[in-house]
């Protein structure tokens, strides 16, 4: 009987442990992490109209929280698109506009070579970046999945943008194999001084194509999820955290384990698509290209499922604010067919077009308690609100006077808070305008309101999206003040850069 009673003290003990636990986290300052995926289309998803691939666990995420129909990518592409994330600004202000590759040198690892330092254009140290402002209002930060804000050894790296834990790629070009020689890393904690290589001991005995490719076991994926997971677990009540995984899945190449996950898709596809490889942007062949896909989408929605239920077991589910979305439109790459997925029905174009199809993205918002469970939200937003609704949400005031660099002279912040849509308190602002600009392409758009302005090659067209959401129907000669409006916003929006230039509309 005594050992029954001191049983049931401890777990009453427990009890007030787990129950204090929760109150202190409702008490602190709101924790957010922002899961950006990679090339998924806007009907990739279950909740989104996509009937092939399996997603319960963002659909669930949609059903408990708030999912955008009028979200869009900062870019048609990845370094850019993030770059809009992290700074605030459109692709008409920030430095970064397209995927510059940095490759300097070269490494033997086992029987394969690699860069010495590797990467994409730096973030402009002189503009301010999300983490860091995280960071200077006391949360701790942590990164897990690919960087692309500047390669290895640059200006621009994790541990000097605010950054206090870090694992993944440093540089999107080295994601395109899903099992590498190595991932970068960094950890305050562990006394790190600046990002490093943790070299894969069991992929580099192997070489990184052909049949030797098949005998690496370190599959980047799941090792980038495990240390997110392990970063959340160590996290406590005492200090909010900021966290940002920007996972790889689902973009090219195609490759996965052979798990359970990628044998239920095992002859489901009526057709299958073979893929030859390619070896220069190393992708890997296939030849069950649609399998692959829908297995790697489904493998991303068990990572977000896990992220869901670890909040919920850890007592942060309450206070914990996470987005989930992709960096651009679907892709074509490594054998990835979007039009067998269905994906282009009702959006026109992919991946580097700044149509629809190519920068309109699914974007879930989920917080138990404080975003309304089931709502779908119409709300025109863009990558480059996400700094002034986090700084909303962590209480942080007046962050463009406190952290521009009065050095420049016009340092932008072109974003606009939408946490009044999110939280259903208060009068939410609405843009004007949204931009972007992708010179590979040679691409420009603008929306206003439900106008659509596409600007290829210096050639205009305009679309009402109201009635044309495909942007069949180009309208510029029928309404010519609205096309005028539009493109005098355009020439004003966009500033000179050398690196990545575009036609502007004649």
């Amino acid at each position: 009987m005594g050992d029954i009673m001191d049983n049931k003290l401890i777990l009453f003990g427990c009890g007030l442990l787990a129950s204090a636990a929760v109150q202190a986290q409702e008490a602190q300052r709101p924790n957010i992490i922002y899961i950006m995926c990679d090339d998924l289309g806007y009907a990739d998803v279950g909740c989104y109209g996509q009937q092939y691939i399996s997603t319960p666990n963002l659909d669930r995420m949609a059903a408990e929280g708030m999912m955008f129909t009028q979200a869009y990518a900062g870019s048609p592409v990845s370094a850019p698109s993030r770059a809009s994330f992290m700074t605030g600004q459109h692709t008409g202000h920030t430095k970064v506009r397209g995927n510059k590759e940095y490759r300097i040198g070269s490494v033997t690892y086992g029987k394969t070579t690699d860069p010495v330092q590797t990467g994409q254009e730096p973030y402009d140290p002189n503009h301010i970046i999300l983490p860091e402002i995280m960071k200077d209002n006391g949360y701790t930060t942590g990164m897990f999945g690919k960087w692309a804000g500047g390669y290895e050894g640059s200006i621009s790296t994790p541990d000097k943008r605010g950054i206090d834990e870090y694992y993944g790629f440093m540089c999107q070009f080295q994601a395109h194999l899903y099992y590498p020689n190595f991932l970068n890393a960094y950890s305050r904690a562990a006394g790190d001084t600046k990002v490093h290589r943790e070299l894969l001991e069991n992929n580099i005995a192997y070489g990184m194509h052909g049949e030797e490719y098949k005998n690496r076991k370190d599959y980047s994926a799941d090792l980038i999820h495990q240390r997110a997971m392990a970063w959340i677990d160590k996290q406590t009540a005492d200090q909010p955290f900021f966290g940002i995984f920007t996972y790889t899945l689902p973009h090219a190449e195609l490759a996965q384990p052979e798990d359970s996950i990628f044998k239920a898709y095992q002859g489901t596809f009526c057709t299958e698509k073979s893929y030859g490889g390619d070896a220069g942007s190393r992708y890997n062949p296939t030849d069950c290209a649609h399998q692959q896909f829908a297995a790697m989408v489904t493998r991303l929605d068990a990572y977000v499922g896990e992220v869901l239920d670890k909040l919920k077991e850890k007592g942060f589910d309450k206070n914990t604010l996470v987005i989930f979305t992709s960096d651009n439109g679907p892709h074509t790459e490594g054998g990835a067919d979007p039009d067998y997925f269905n994906t282009e029905k009702l959006l026109r174009g992919t991946k580097r077009s700044t149509t629809e199809g190519g920068i309109r993205v699914p974007f879930i918002a989920w917080w138990p308690g404080q975003v309304e469970a089931g709502t779908v939200n119409d709300h025109q937003l863009a990558f480059y609100d996400l700094m002034p609704t986090f700084c909303d949400v962590a209480g942080i005031e007046n962050y463009i006077e406190r952290y521009s660099n009065k050095k420049i002279a016009n340092d932008y912040f072109d974003g606009l808070s939408f946490a009044p849509t999110l939280l259903g308190e208060g009068e939410q602002e609405a843009h004007e305008f949204l931009y972007w600009e992708f010179h590979e392409t040679n691409m420009m758009a603008l929306r206003m309101g439900n106008w659509k302005l596409i600007v290829q090659n210096g050639q205009c067209s305009l679309y009402d999206l109201a009635t044309d959401l495909h942007e069949d129907k180009n309208l510029s000669g029928k309404y010519p003040d609205v096309l005028k409006k539009m493109k005098e916003i355009l020439l004003r929006e966009h500033t000179n850069s050398s690196m990545f230039q575009v036609t502007l509309p004649k």
